[in-house]
């Protein structure tokens, strides 16, 4: 899914240039707070905001100095391939610099900025400058087969080498015109270019092979159909019709087998979109096939799939080029369009992504989260936690929840993915430690019987992002309380029985597990923790350390040590998270402060090993320099 550019602006000088960007080419003003009166969303420390924004995946436009952007992203800089455009534009408005991202996208976004302020883009990418495109990223509707030769041929081109275009496809390439042809049998290097829906042949270094996507593949297949069976029948008809894979804008087939096995498993042989259909939908196809079934329509009420969803999917100018075949479970047809495909029709399997954002400072919230979160239609969770996301929630569709509708929570998430929505649920800390990680599979996993949810909803692409845990977070606080075996206990009793909470408790005291407990206390529930204080006295010192973390990674974070013994229920509230030590805890007094730590014995070995050399066993030698392995 493309991710929306957003148009960054540090100050007010800049504001007039930011607006006009952002209101011709349908985008969000980013403002700094204090500094830019008008925005459509704030954010405090630039360069924090520009690196969230890239490792998300968000193209961006700033209206600032180039240095700024430059030194935001440096050090995220890693793999050209994957990185999204950044755009350098003055707050005079008087050039457009495309800074990264020249060959995903950033040139002709500059080109456009560049036009809406009537000035020029300064475009450094060689094959733009000097051929005026770029041959590794062709426009919408092509595809190039083999990009790794790209860089040959361009560098052939700019120095001096002419071009043969070649293929049944040549006259749809318009966007090749402008580079020099060679004449018929002119001397010197020549970069050919072959374009065509055809298979070709393994390519010279400088052969560049260009698809153009004027096919969709519709399928449709028994439930349980196997992978192998589907492909093979797949991959036949595309030899019978001579069309490469690369040509295939898509694969298309009716809604209820979107979360089939073997349609996925195609999809991903072949490299292609999956795009969806009702059956509603595929019936208004019926009349332009060429093989309607009355057992399908009485099946799944629609005359065909293979056939209709190829021609949906292709438009309403697509002829069917290749009529449905079938195997003993399966059926697959091609649908031909007159131009190349650049939007295939028909909509993606839903998505649900259960992102963990750590517990709230954004730093501490991975790029895996911020990507998904970029790329999700509607966010879905407890408003103070969509509120964490700042401006990255920004112009996005959110259902806030409030505390307590956490079913209800996940089965609109489920739902509203099941609509074909990129739908994002988001929680604090990880998403599958006392989250709605859980919830959403145990919905999924219930049956209609048992007010699970719908079969729309279970065809959904369900992901989960690992975030921060609390407990993680405390420990790093604390120092490295969690050194040694722990274990996690919450304290709430509404999903779990006191008695199994007391229980666990005992056992971890028995156990001499360090111990975070989550949920220690609520407005009417004040007695577990000093109860759990009381048990884990019996098993370890009253000066067991015990660290108190409040709001970790917010503004008002606190932090504070307790011996055991000491363990106050008054001074701990929902938001804290509580580390009890084990008997072997212990806390360092630094010149910091104290930091807490568990260790794991390393100290025994040692002296164990020192004692054996004493008694004439050899130690191993240690070269300088090199430090006994803490992992």
């Amino acid at each position: 899914m493309a991710i929306d550019p957003v148009v960054i602006c540090l100050s007010r000088a800049g504001e007039d240039v930011a607006h006009r960007i952002a209101r011709a080419l349908g985008l969000a003003v980013h403002g700094r707070e204090g500094r830019v009166e008008r925005a459509d969303a704030y954010f405090g420390n630039a360069l924090d905001h520009v690196r969230g924004l890239f490792a998300a995946g968000v193209p961006v436009i700033g209206v600032c100095a180039a240095g700024i952007l430059i030194r935001a992203v440096a050090p995220m800089l890693a793999d050209k391939t994957t990185e999204p455009p950044v755009l350098a534009v003055p707050d005079d408005g008087s050039v457009v610099i495309p800074l990264l991202g020249g060959h995903r996208g950033a040139n002709r976004l500059a080109k456009s900025v560049a036009d809406v302020l009537a000035v020029n883009a300064a475009i450094t990418t060689a094959g733009d400058v000097a051929l005026g495109v770029a041959l590794d990223e062709p426009p919408a509707g092509w595809k190039l087969e083999n990009p790794g030769n790209a860089k040959a041929a361009m560098m052939a081109l700019l120095n001096g080498a002419k071009v043969r275009i070649d293929g049944d496809e040549a006259a749809r390439a318009g966007w090749l015109d402008g580079l020099p042809k060679a004449s018929p049998g002119e001397a010197g290097e020549v970069v050919r270019i072959i374009c065509t829906t055809e298979p070709w042949p393994e390519a010279a270094p400088t052969t560049l092979i260009y698809r153009p996507q004027r096919a969709v593949l519709g399928v449709g297949c028994a439930r349980n159909c196997p992978p192998d069976e589907l492909i093979a029948l797949v991959d036949g008809l595309l030899a019978e019709a001579e069309i490469a894979p690369g040509a295939l804008a898509a694969i298309a087939s009716v809604d209820l087998k979107g979360d089939e096995p073997a349609v996925l498993a195609l999809a991903a042989h072949l490299g292609a979109p999956l795009k969806l259909f009702t059956a509603a939908e595929l019936e208004a196809e019926t009349a332009r096939t060429e093989n309607p079934s009355e057992v399908v329509f009485a099946e799944i009420g629609s005359h065909g799939v293979a056939e209709n969803a190829a021609l949906a999917s292709a438009g309403a100018t697509a002829i069917l080029g290749y009529p449905k075949i079938k195997s003993a479970m399966a059926t697959a047809a091609l649908a031909m369009a007159p131009q190349p495909v650049a939007t295939p029709l028909g909509r993606a399997r839903g998505k649900l992504s259960i992102i963990g954002i750590g517990p709230g400072q954004h730093s501490w919230r991975t790029p895996e989260a911020s990507k998904l979160v970029a790329e999700a239609e509607e966010l879905v969770g407890y408003g103070l936690y969509i509120d964490l996301l700042g401006p990255l929630a920004y112009g996005k569709q959110r259902s806030d929840f409030p505390l307590g509708g956490e079913e209800d929570r996940c089965r609109y998430a489920l739902e509203r993915a099941g609509e074909g929505r990129n739908v994002a649920l988001i929680c604090s800390g990880d998403a599958g430690i006392y989250a709605m990680g859980a919830l959403v599979f145990e919905l999924l996993d219930r049956g209609p019987e048992a007010h699970g949810v719908t079969d729309a909803a279970r065809r959904i692409e369900v992901v989960s992002a690992p975030g921060v845990s609390a407990l993680q977070a405390a420990a790093a606080r604390a120092g490295a309380p969690l050194g040694h075996d722990f274990c996690a206990i919450s304290l709430s009793d509404l999903l779990t029985p006191r008695a199994d909470i007391v229980r666990r408790i005992t056992a971890a005291a028995v156990g001499d597990f360090v111990i975070a407990f989550y949920n220690p206390v609520s407005l009417r529930r004040r007695t577990l923790l000093a109860e759990a204080r009381d048990i884990l006295l019996r098993h370890r010192g009253g000066d067991t350390p015990v660290m108190l973390a409040s709001s970790l990674g917010r503004a008002d974070e606190h932090l504070r040590y307790r011996r055991l013994a000491d363990l106050a229920v008054d001074e701990v509230d929902m938001l804290t998270v509580v580390l009890i030590g084990s008997s072997q805890s212990r806390l360092a007094e630094l010149g910091e402060g104290p930091r807490m730590y568990t260790p794991r014995g390393y100290a025994r070995r040692i002296d164990g090993d020192l004692a054996k050399a004493g008694e004439g066993a050899a130690l191993p030698a240690t070269p300088p320099g090199v430090f006994l392995d803490q992992s």
